[in-house]
């Protein structure tokens, strides 16, 4: 009597996990399939800082992704204008087509690093056109911030007071981030933890790996390679034509941040169409990586 009971009690319990397994089963299928997040063409706006001359330094993230690239435009003002152009040429792309962004990746631009000397070569608040841009005339001293310090001089990676252009002396200012667009642009990075950087400028007709004191980030040497080779520009690891000290990109390896520069050949075009190409080359391998 008590083995019958034994195996009926068995069979009971084994009917009963299967119309449970079954059930489960069942639930689950009929769960919605996870949706898979798609990046909008509408930027989040955040403002970086302002200038010596009040402006304000944007900054205009576009999709949600974990890894975030930086790129920005204008550190040399209105003496490089066409890098700032560039950059907001690359603004109205993103927006039209938000499908290049992988999911995975967020994009954050700031078209104008240094908007008192864009200001001081075009005499125009916020965006311009190329035909607001003064012909036949030298632009070099809106190379500088209202200080009349190069920007690109005054981070924090072997920082002098004095810099070298083109065989030049130029202002460092008084210490590293002494000036309040450097300043501003250290503590957003900071804020925002990008994955990695890249800087556009003019004319050097090349890109350029980033390091500090400890040699170059093998993934500098990966973005470097990916923009350089499929924009057609050469990629050089190291710039030599004379001293640099205190660049942002210099800083940015020193933080442990990949950063590579985009020097365009010219100071008056934008050479948009290879640009994207090498943007795009770093979205692929940012994209690929999990």
């Amino acid at each position: 009597m008590l083995r019958s009971a034994r195996k009926t009690w068995l069979i009971v319990t084994a009917i009963v996990l299967v119309v449970l397994g079954v059930g489960i089963f069942v639930a689950l299928s009929k769960r919605p399939a996870p949706v898979e997040v798609k990046q909008t063409s509408e930027p989040t706006h955040a403002l970086v800082g302002t200038s010596v001359q009040g402006r304000t330094i944007d900054a205009y993230t576009y999709g949600n992704g974990g890894t975030s690239l930086l790129f920005v435009g204008g550190m040399h003002g209105g003496y490089e204008w066409n890098s700032v152009l560039l950059a907001y040429i690359f603004m109205d792309y993103l927006e039209a087509h938000p499908e290049l962004i992988p999911t995975s990746t967020s994009i954050i631009v700031i078209p104008s690093e240094n908007p008192d000397g864009v200001y001081k070569a075009i005499g125009k608040e916020g965006r311009f056109d190329i035909t607001d841009v003064p012909k036949n005339i030298s632009l070099a001293s809106a190379r500088f911030n209202a200080h009349a310090v190069d920007l690109n001089r005054n981070f924090d990676c072997n920082w002098e007071p004095k810099g070298v252009w083109q065989g030049k002396t130029v202002s460092a200012g008084t210490a590293p981030f002494s000036e309040p667009e450097t300043k501003a642009l250290r503590d957003f990075i900071f804020k925002t933890h990008p994955s990695a950087a890249i800087f556009w400028h003019s004319q050097a007709n090349a890109v350029y790996a980033s390091e500090c004191n400890t040699g170059i980030i093998p993934e500098t040497l990966d973005i470097m390679n990916a923009y350089a080779h499929a924009a057609g520009y050469p990629a050089v690891k190291s710039f030599d034509s004379y001293k640099v000290t205190g660049d942002s990109e210099g800083w940015l390896a020193s933080i442990g941040i990949p950063a590579i520069t985009v020097e365009l050949k010219t100071h008056d075009t934008i050479e948009w169409e290879r640009n994207l190409l090498g943007i795009k080359a770093v979205l692929e391998y940012y994209g690929g990586k999990l």
